[in-house]
């Protein structure tokens, strides 16, 4: 059976009054946002950016805190930086730098080495240390700090001759003096308790124990453990 055409169709009942319109259909789809609750704020359109960006006001504002916070690291820093370093200088380790050749050619004058404080907190002072120690008073020298090898311990007794230093009455073993160097005669000594002899490679030109006598052991401000200065003479003693 044909269904009727339009025109055959008959027209539609007028709506009763006071009846509600129903919907008129449409073709045209419903525009975005258009069901959101009232109210409801839709984030600001790509590139409009005033409520975005802080007046200049408060950008100045930001700019002084940032730098007061800055100020207050680097003062922070710098005194952390001063405590660790006078922590480290006062009980671990100090630089020196070599006034004189006495050392040569171990430690050339103006080298610059690092002492150890520690080493003679842990263990005794041994035979061959290069050590520091404050000037003996019967020491014609304005330095304060000098630097020598260790030769003779406590108890025994030291002796100069034929060019070379005996200890206990046995010759003692130098590699570390250069070729042709040799010691002056002295007469021999008895090291006290709790002291060293000490004396400096270059022995025609080194003031050491063979003019002040032994040295107190407490007055030794540590061991010589590195040179430092010049990098071209880095390196472990």
């Amino acid at each position: 059976m044909e269904e009727p055409s339009a025109h055959d169709r008959p027209p539609a009942e007028p709506a009763e009054p006071g009846a509600p319109a129903a919907p008129e259909a449409s073709g045209a789809p419903e525009a975005p946002g258009a069901s959101e609750a009232p109210g409801t704020s839709l984030p600001p359109a790509e590139g409009d950016e005033t409520n975005i960006l802080p007046d200049d006001q408060t950008r100045k504002r930001r700019r002084q805190r940032n730098g007061t916070r800055q100020l207050v690291e680097w003062v922070v820093l710098v005194a952390t930086a001063l405590v660790i370093a006078l922590v480290i200088k006062a009980f671990l380790f100090q630089a020196f730098y070599i006034p004189s050749a006495s050392m040569y050619p171990t430690l050339k004058d103006n080298d610059r080495v690092l002492v150890n404080k520690v080493s003679y907190k842990v263990h005794s002072v041994h035979r061959g240390d290069i050590v520091v120690f404050s000037r003996p008073k019967d020491e014609a020298s304005n330095i304060k700090d000098l630097v020598k090898r260790v030769i003779g311990l406590p108890n025994e007794t030291v002796e100069g001759r034929n060019g070379h230093i005996y200890i206990d009455g046995k010759l003692l073993n130098e590699p570390y003096l250069p070729r042709g160097i040799t010691t002056s005669t002295f007469a021999a000594r008895t090291i006290p308790a709790n002291s060293i002899w000490v004396m400096g490679d270059n022995r025609p030109v080194s003031s050491d124990s063979r003019v002040f006598g032994p040295i107190p052991i407490s007055s030794v401000v540590g061991r010589v453990f590195i040179r430092i200065w010049p990098p071209t003479r880095l390196g472990i003693l």
